[in-house]
């Protein structure tokens, strides 16, 4: 038996707007919350060490969509990982089409895998104990088992959907239960009559999974979710690390959980309880539980935690990356400030930030979307101010990297070097610039950005035109493979 773990990454985390972003989601945000043992890691990071280096284990499988792939190359990179696949997902179509992808992709490698399948943005404190549930959970599946995780409550929590154990199964040596049923979020007073029950858990969303048999339910149980990945995997074309799958195939599946299509109907599902220390971080409540609060029962967080000043206020959790954030005689509320937005909100509606959010992408808003900071698999760029002709740029260049070779039709370009050496291509001329030099690119020619040095190149860039936004970018050549306006 080979187990292949498999990472989901697929999400946009709108429950923990305005610091997770459609282009830049939780799962990649550093100092998020704190890790055990490991602070300042992202959570698709953590998620990654998680099994790495099990003996009997695969590299990592890992599934995200097209503007997320080169963030997951990064995070694979700062792991010292190198991925077994990178499955890219043409359209959103929630996790059952992505599992099934993964399990087809598997069993080609190994007929008899066992996938343990993660979400990208869980905290678990105790990793060797969770090593521990999954090595008993394989063994569970081999037996051609379906099994999940099941999390022993520990209040009775709104947020989560649960599980209630069945009978013990009698052929396992490890503790492990039938299915008895799926229950959906439930109100307040519902939760906590399966807190005092006792036969209910958590659901969370961890499988470990006998591919073939999981194949096998899919085809019996929901027949066009098959049809539609088994020529999607198989049609699928490479592209760097990446492999694109079929979009025309895979645009057939429908858009729905592996809850709702294989788990809650299949006889082979098993619960396995699980006690590791487990946060789905998928709200701001519960990253609050992971922080560590005063006496008041504040909280404070961000690249510059200390940015906080509470006085006179109690149990507020304030998420800050620089500025200022002062409370005076304020309770229960939830604050998070960026550069560019500010969410205040009652800690007992923070539940419901997704749906503000759902609000904010509807009235084009790009605030939903982006930062001011993009992530480019050259860097990064920052947007410093703009008005009606002009943009200011701030960009930053990793050693070794160069942007694609480019034309714009419609804006021209000044480069100010602040620190590093670039080396620029315009028209028929390279040259260096250095420091505190400057260049000028012009509308229609083609020009390449370059940092030949071994530290970050930081230039400061104004454009001058009637149309500045991303698209306005003509590739001739690209180290990414990147088309016209793929960032």
């Amino acid at each position: 038996m080979t187990i292949f773990p498999v990472i989901l990454s697929g999400g946009s985390g709108t429950r923990l707007w305005p610091l997770s972003r459609e282009k830049y989601p939780k799962q990649f945000i550093r100092n998020l919350c704190p890790i055990p043992d490991d602070n300042g890691k992202s959570l698709l990071g953590d998620t990654l060490t998680r099994l790495h280096g099990e003996p009997g284990y695969q590299p990592p499988t890992l599934l995200c969509n097209n503007d997320h792939r080169f963030l997951v190359t990064d995070e694979l990179a700062r792991a010292g990982i190198e991925a077994r696949a990178i499955l890219l997902e043409p359209v959103a179509r929630n996790t059952a089409p992505a599992i099934t992808l993964a399990a087809l992709s598997a069993v080609q490698s190994d007929p008899d895998a066992v996938l343990v399948v993660m979400p990208c943005d869980h905290v678990i404190a105790d990793k060797k104990g969770f090593r521990d549930g999954v090595r008993k959970a394989s063994a569970i599946a081999a037996q051609n088992k379906l099994v999940l995780f099941g999390i022993k409550p520990q209040s009775p929590h709104t947020g989560y959907g649960y599980i209630r154990r069945g009978d013990a199964l009698t052929a396992t040596q490890q503790p492990a239960y039938r299915v008895d049923g799926f229950f959906e979020k439930p109100d307040a007073e519902v939760a906590a009559t399966y807190l005092a029950d006792g036969r209910y858990f958590w659901n969370s969303g961890i499988f470990v999974l006998h591919g073939q048999t999981f194949l096998e339910e899919v085809k019996r149980l929901r027949p066009e979710i098959y049809d539609a990945c088994q020529p999607a995997l198989m049609n699928g074309a490479e592209d760097l690390d990446f492999l694109r799958v079929d979009a025309e195939s895979f645009a057939r599946n429908p858009a729905i959980s592996v809850d709702y299509a294989i788990m809650e109907k299949t006889d082979r599902a098993a619960m396995v309880p699980l006690d590791v220390g487990w946060n789905d971080v998928g709200s701001w409540p519960a990253l609050r539980q992971l922080g560590s609060p005063d006496a008041d029962g504040n909280v404070t967080n961000g690249e510059e935690s200390g940015s906080a000043l509470m006085v006179d206020s109690r149990n507020t959790y304030v998420h800050t990356d620089g500025t200022l954030v002062a409370t005076l005689g304020v309770e229960d509320l939830v604050i998070v400030n960026t550069d560019d937005a500010l969410l205040v909100a009652a800690s007992d509606r923070a539940q419901d930030v997704g749906k503000l959010a759902q609000q904010i992408k509807e009235s084009g808003r790009l605030e939903y979307s982006d930062h001011k900071r993009h992530h480019r698999p050259w860097g990064t760029f920052d947007i410093l101010n703009q008005g009606p002709g002009f943009k200011v740029k701030r960009i930053s260049v990793n050693p070794g990297s160069r942007l694609s070779l480019q034309m714009h039709r419609r804006r021209s370009e000044h480069w100010v070097v602040v620190s590093g050496t670039a080396k620029v291509s315009r028209g028929d001329v390279t040259e260096l610039i250095e420091e505190n030099q400057s260049t000028y690119i012009s509308v229609r020619e083609w020009h390449r950005l370059e940092n030949p040095g071994d530290e970050v190149l930081e230039i400061i860039e104004v454009q001058i035109g009637a149309y500045l936004e991303e698209d306005d970018i003509e590739r001739a050549g690209d180290d990414y493979n990147r088309s016209t306006g793929d960032g």
